[in-house]
């Protein structure tokens, strides 16, 4: 028997553990209410700000409770400026980089005798929608005496498809539509026929389908340029793909997005599961850092020899930050302290500190904090309801945190894996706006194109000059000179 000490109530043993078993549910089921309300009404980013000055210190176990203290009253004097009385308006300057067409308007019946004394100068912007126009090549036939045949001039080499009348201007604009702009076919179609094109969307798609067959080539070069790095972040997304099989349905496919910020390249590769051996096949020819979430199917990289594995402190934060519902003080505790250790992270940012500095840096500043969490984290988890949300991200923190120390000991490595998060947000709007792929190799062909452009994107180059002129120059450019074709490739100093 138990004595239910308040009330005095005597219970049996069993009804005790029942009585447990529900409090412990009502957590659990209070908890995952919490985190249905954050989904659907909460903010989505993650920026905590302290609220409580009196956070927690790295307490031992037997200091769970924080003594209150008396708020001291102090008075405080300030001077503010009076707001100014808003003038006129000032007219924003327009980007210098523009080009200028310049109009000149006299004056009327200007008298012989006046001069010129100066000028006054308004600059407005123009804006001209999508020019559709048709370039006609005429290619005289010419018979030769004597019955010796005919002759033509070839078609120029700057015409990417073969008996195909869409020029590179116009399969690049329907690619950016679709893979920088997240147009599905049906919004890119209703463009084109603002400008009097009328196409049917299955020609749009066999375009893009040609134009995904000849850039391979430069697809498997971007991948193997990639792979030659010796510091990787890789992630995975899911992708909805028609499935053939089964009418109206769709399958559960991925793109597994690898970053390589030294080369300022992004892979994007398609494969219809999440299983490790996929990210074995990828990453077979890789030998350096690879820098990932917690997902098990990277564990087994950890013994391989020649790969280090690195974590990402982003996905730890994330977990005490959903935390915050269930234990508050614990959870600001942490979220405060990784705050630290991203405050040095900003400050080697802005001081442009080369790797070797910011690792100095590191080790300096940011070890002390993190091995005083690791410890604070150790000393906590025996005091926590294994099944609460704090005692899960204080768990999946632990896991993480020997992976997570190499960070400091490379200045080149990110904190978190932030930088391939941002390359996978095109995706997530694309995904939002044509819902799902047609088919499997739909879906590789668009790994490809977010590939090629997003690496653009990565080293500032307009992605529709950039496939332009690729598409113009592909099929005359020598195999061994296709690296310059890359969107890392640097003319200047004749290397990617």
């Amino acid at each position: 028997m138990v004595d239910a000490s308040q009330d005095n109530v005597t219970i049996s043993r069993k009804q005790y553990e029942e009585l447990l078993q529900t409090r412990v549910e009502f957590e659990r089921l209070k908890e995952e209410l919490a985190n249905l309300k954050r989904m659907l009404y909460g903010q989505k980013r993650e920026r905590f700000i302290p609220t409580d000055s009196q956070q927690l210190s790295i307490f031992s176990p037997q200091e769970a409770v924080i003594e209150n203290v008396e708020p001291q009253v102090e008075q405080v004097s300030y001077e503010r400026n009076k707001p100014k009385k808003k003038g006129k308006a000032v007219r924003m300057e327009l980007p210098a980089n523009l080009p200028r067409k310049e109009e000149i308007i006299e004056p009327e019946a200007l008298p012989q005798e006046a001069r010129k004394i100066g000028q006054e100068i308004t600059e407005v912007l123009e804006i001209e929608p999508a020019k559709v126009s048709v370039r006609r090549i005429i290619r005289p036939k010419y018979a030769l005496p004597l019955d010796q045949g005919i002759v033509i001039a070839p078609l120029p080499d700057d015409l990417p498809l073969p008996r195909s009348n869409a020029s590179a201007s116009a399969l690049a604009h329907i690619s950016v539509a679709k893979f920088v702009d997240h147009l599905p076919w049906h919004r890119i179609n209703k463009q084109l026929k603002r400008s009097n094109l009328f196409l049917p969307e299955s020609t749009l798609q066999g375009w893009f389908k040609q134009s995904c067959v000849l850039l391979l080539v430069l697809y498997e070069l971007l991948r193997k340029q990639l792979l030659s790095s010796t510091y990787l972040q890789m992630d995975e997304s899911p992708l909805k793909v028609l499935d053939k099989d089964k009418p109206g349905a769709t399958h559960q496919g991925y793109m597994w997005v690898a970053n390589a910020p030294e080369l300022r390249l992004v892979l994007f590769e398609y494969a219809p599961s999440r299983a490790a051996k996929v990210a074995e096949g990828i990453l077979e020819d890789f030998q350096g850092t690879l820098q990932t979430d917690g997902y098990s199917a990277y564990d087994r990289f950890e013994q391989q020899e020649g790969l280090l594995l690195v974590a990402c402190m982003a996905h730890i934060r994330r977990k005490f930050d959903q935390a915050l519902d269930n234990d508050r003080q614990r959870a600001a505790h942490v979220l405060k302290q990784i705050g630290l250790l991203y405050q040095i992270e900003e400050r080697a940012r802005e001081e442009h500190m080369t790797a070797e500095q910011r690792q100095a840096l590191r080790q300096k500043e940011a070890l002390p904090i993190f091995t005083d969490l690791h410890q604070w984290l150790d000393k906590q988890y025996d005091l926590l309801t294994p099944k609460s949300s704090i005692a899960k991200a204080v768990s999946y923190a632990l896991q993480m945190f020997p992976r997570m120390g190499h960070y400091l000991q490379d200045g080149r490595i990110e904190i978190d894996n932030n930088l391939i998060e941002n390359k996978i947000r095109p995706l997530a709007l694309g995904r939002k706006n044509y819902l799902f792929a047609g088919n499997h190799e739909a879906a590789q062909r668009n790994a490809i194109m977010y590939s090629l452009l997003g690496s653009c994107l990565l080293n500032n180059r307009d992605p529709y000059v950039w496939l332009t002129n690729t598409l113009l120059k592909i099929n005359s450019t020598k195999a061994s000179e296709l690296y310059t074709l890359l969107p890392n490739y640097n003319p200047e100093s004749h290397k990617v």
